[in-house]
């Protein structure tokens, strides 16, 4: 398994191109560049930011899930087109990049109703194909508020796109309030990556080897589901100190992957 670093872990303090040159000085073998404005969607943006990660593996890109990933669920054609120009230029973007993942939310759950699978499974299959012309995979995480709100999801929804990868997030996770080993079963066999976290017994977020998690566990679990991919750090800049504190983590999971 390989030891990341999001560039969101930075946002606001860096930008996201200031964000990967410092992330290549912690020990990170690779990176999420996280696209935090429309700004930072077009290619152009990307362009200039290859540089920058050059020597850092850039494993996938994310982008601000409210922005316009729920276009592409609207009923109106016209609508989902909207969605599908940003669509487009984080494709683009992801290329200069030379980055194969796109981290996707997709629609935001707004109650308890039930979901049209076979709606629902015909827009991921559009959002995939449309993604695969550029060879960018679409990349389906757990989320506690979007889509894939609960286990068994992503199977209902692999049924009409039989190539979807899955990313295991451990915060949104806990969050869903379902165990995360469900996630993980769930996803088995089509985990392209990780986001990780740790958590104290306050509950409250914090850096891996911070808090409380049993990453041994974790590992164990991901590896048994035949995952062996990027794991990235992705918390929230409030999380923790300076960022030297993130090489210490770097270092803590890269330690603990080793004795798994």
């Amino acid at each position: 398994m390989k030891i990341g670093i999001s560039t969101a872990a930075m946002f606001p303090e860096k930008n996201t191109e200031e964000a990967a040159e410092v992330i290549k000085t912690l020990g990170a073998d690779t990176t999420e560049v996280f696209f935090s404005t429309f700004y930072e969607y077009r290619p152009e943006f990307s362009k200039a930011l290859a540089p920058k990660t050059a020597g850092l593996e850039v494993n996938s890109v994310h982008a601000l899930s409210l922005n316009f990933e729920g276009n592409l669920f609207n009923a109106s054609r016209r609508v989902r087109g909207d969605g599908y120009y940003w669509l487009d230029q984080i494709a683009r973007s992801a290329q200069l990049l030379n980055c194969r993942n796109y981290t996707f939310h997709g629609f935001i759950r707004a109650g308890e109703g039930e979901d049209d699978i076979a709606f629902l499974g015909e827009r991921f299959a559009e959002a995939h194909s449309f993604m695969r012309r550029d060879n960018v995979n679409l990349c389906l995480e757990n989320t506690s508020r979007f889509a894939y709100a609960r286990p068994g999801f992503f199977k209902q929804i692999k049924n009409y796109c039989p190539d979807l990868s899955g990313v295991f997030d451990l915060k949104q996770a806990r969050r869903s309030g379902y165990p995360y080993a469900m996630y993980i079963e769930d996803m088995a066999g089509a985990i392209a990556y990780v986001h990780i976290s740790d958590f104290g017994a306050d509950g409250k977020m914090c850096l891996p080897g911070k808090g409380i998690c049993d990453f041994k566990e974790v590992f164990k679990r991901l590896k048994g589901a035949g995952f062996d991919g990027s794991v990235i750090i992705e918390p929230y800049r409030r999380d923790y100190g300076g960022f030297e504190e993130l090489k210490e983590s770097v270092e803590f999971l890269k330690e603990t992957v080793d004795k798994v």
